[in-house]
């Protein structure tokens, strides 16, 4: 469906004023400004994705098999795991490629393609977690109802309304910039299909697309992010009147791990999709955009085992099967 619909807007190879061809295809320059390392950068981000694949599948896998482990909580979080998987699964291979054959073009529907699957994806993981803030939020300061409340059939529709909310809008969004006249340089500073970037490549007044992607980041980074600030306000005034320093300790311990990847991933993306575009630099969009598509990703394993005995428990239990 997608493929089609960007097929219709696939510019066709022609002249236009200035006598300069309209724009069929893109090159991600991505790191070639480090030429002697591009071997070195090839293995570390190999290693990388291997280990993103491998801790977050561990993940899904344990709170599949482990009774211990299926409940709302890690329903959710092996929701997340699973998304990661899929949002680096969108850049991190044309990278590896990039690095390991020096070929840095892609097509004008393969950029649309990357930058619609990106953007739906980063939506999904604002939405997400979101949803996992109020999983804390019913769990600690409604404890009570917290079975009733977070059923499986709300978890089911709280995950799926976080996949699917997002999609309209992006495909929408990532229609309007590709529907901009690339004119001039097809030279992508970055490396994967990212919307900041592409717009100083597009001809004429952009100022349209820019208050467009302004709005769409106060919708689906600002708001989500404002409800999870808010779900955690409450959360930690609740923690504070429990009487039992245990208590407070264990309430504690279930949210530091989602207040870390939230302000992991909420961070970087807040500062490059909401900061004015005189302070857009390729390099600091690179740096920032690391962090939410590859960093966030590759510590989101640890964070939830290191910080979390039952995941530590249940990954061992895991491993003996295994080896017994």
């Amino acid at each position: 469906m997608l493929n089609s619909l960007f097929s219709q807007m696939l510019p066709r190879d022609q002249t236009i004023e200035g006598n300069l061809s309209s724009v069929v295809a893109f090159v991600l320059l991505g790191f070639s400004d480090l030429p002697n390392i591009q071997g070195f950068l090839f293995g570390i981000f190999f290693l990388i994705y291997m280990s993103i694949l491998i801790g977050n599948g561990l993940i899904i896998i344990i709170t599949r098999v482990d009774s211990v482990l299926q409940t709302p909580m890690y329903f959710f979080i092996a929701n997340f795991s699973f998304l990661e998987i899929c949002y680096v699964s969108v850049t991190l291979p044309r990278i590896l490629v990039n690095l390991w054959i020096q070929d840095r073009s892609i097509s004008w529907l393969g950029c649309a393609t990357q930058m619609c699957f990106f953007l739906m994806l980063g939506a999904t993981e604002c939405f997400l977690l979101a949803v996992m803030a109020y999983d804390r939020y019913v769990a600690i300061c409604n404890p009570l109802h917290y079975p009733l409340i977070m059923n499986h059939k709300m978890c089911v529709q709280l995950a799926v309304g976080a996949w699917l909310s997002g999609i309209p809008v992006q495909i929408g969004q990532t229609c309007q910039v590709f529907s901009l006249p690339f004119c001039g340089s097809n030279q992508i500073n970055h490396f994967f299909c990212d919307i900041p970037p592409l717009i100083k490549l597009a001809c004429g007044d952009t100022s349209l697309n820019e208050m467009c992607v302004f709005v769409v980041a106060i919708l689906f980074v600002m708001i989500p992010f404002l409800f999870i600030i808010g779900s955690y306000v409450k959360i930690i005034s609740t923690i504070l009147k429990l009487s039992s320093a245990r208590g407070r300790s264990k309430a504690f311990s279930t949210c530091s791990s989602h207040i870390i990847v939230v302000l992991l991933f909420f961070g970087s993306a807040t500062i490059t999709y909401l900061r004015p575009k005189s302070n857009h630099s390729a390099r600091t969009d690179k740096m920032l955009s690391l962090f939410y598509t590859i960093v966030t990703p590759m510590f989101n394993p640890l964070i939830y085992s290191l910080r979390n005995k039952d995941v530590i428990t249940a990954l061992k239990k895991l491993l003996i099967k295994k080896t017994v």
